[in-house]
């Protein structure tokens, strides 16, 4: 029997078995909320029409996914790891990966990428303005580019690099870095919204790209609202996009 169990041990090992990573989850309670932007937020885009969306409960990563998880994904399934632009790994946000492993990532956690609606519900956390940290965003709260700071706001720095996570503080329900530091995939294509009110919405059901949220260490403030709509090529990458997970309850 001790046999067996090592060969056993030993072809899982040599099959690329390795034990998943541990994510820390937020349960993000159901609710309805006004997606999108006022017609008065400064510097809005008239894709950010506003809309009442009804979600029902889920759970969402407290961090990002970082290199160190993401890693483990790639030991696992035989894929090459990403370029971390010699900027690190470890607690380092995964980066310089495309919407289609994000998603492979996500399934091989037996997880999911966030819908659009279901991002910016847990960004805002209940809040109604620019930034879950009121009306301007400052680089002491999040990584970006301090140089361009939103309408009216104070100047800050610029890191020119990610930082690790969750190393600001997180907004009222617990979660960090949804502004900044990297851009996230959500599970939906890019498009102009339906009109009317919504609920679970899954995002159209055809279309190229695919909706990237939140902003990352090189985008002006503007860019980091949480009404603000990103969308790239599923299939490249970037060095300012990464992952967050969402599971089911």
């Amino acid at each position: 029997m001790r046999f067996v169990t090592l060969l056993v041990l030993v072809i899982l090992g040599l099959t690329g078995f390795s034990q998943k990573p541990v994510i820390e989850w937020v349960s993000i309670p159901a609710g309805t909320f006004m997606m999108g932007s006022p017609k008065a937020e400064a510097e809005r885009f008239d894709d950010e029409v506003q809309h009442q969306v009804t979600l029902g409960a889920f759970n969402m990563s407290k961090y990002e996914i970082t290199f160190g998880q993401y890693d483990k994904f790639c030991d696992a399934t035989g894929r090459s790891q990403p370029f971390d632009e010699g900027w690190g790994r470890g607690k380092k946000p995964v980066i310089n990966v495309s919407w289609t492993d994000a998603k492979a990532f996500a399934e091989w956690m037996g997880c999911r990428l966030p819908t659009e609606a279901e991002w910016e519900y847990a960004t805002r956390a209940g809040s109604a303005t620019p930034f879950y940290t009121g009306d301007c965003l400052g680089t002491g709260q999040a990584n970006y580019n301090g140089n361009y700071p939103y309408s009216g706001c104070r100047e800050g720095t610029l890191m020119r690099k990610t930082v690790p996570i969750g190393g600001f503080e997180p907004n009222t329900w617990g979660l960090h870095d949804m502004l900044g530091n990297v851009w996230e995939w959500c599970n939906d294509v890019y498009d102009n919204y339906p009109p009317g009110a919504q609920t679970n919405p899954k995002g159209p059901s055809k279309g190229t790209n695919r909706v990237i949220r939140g902003g990352s260490w090189y985008c002006y403030a503007n860019y980091c609202r949480s009404a603000y709509r990103g969308n790239h090529n599923p299939d490249q990458v970037n060095y300012g996009i990464g992952i967050r997970l969402v599971s089911d309850n």
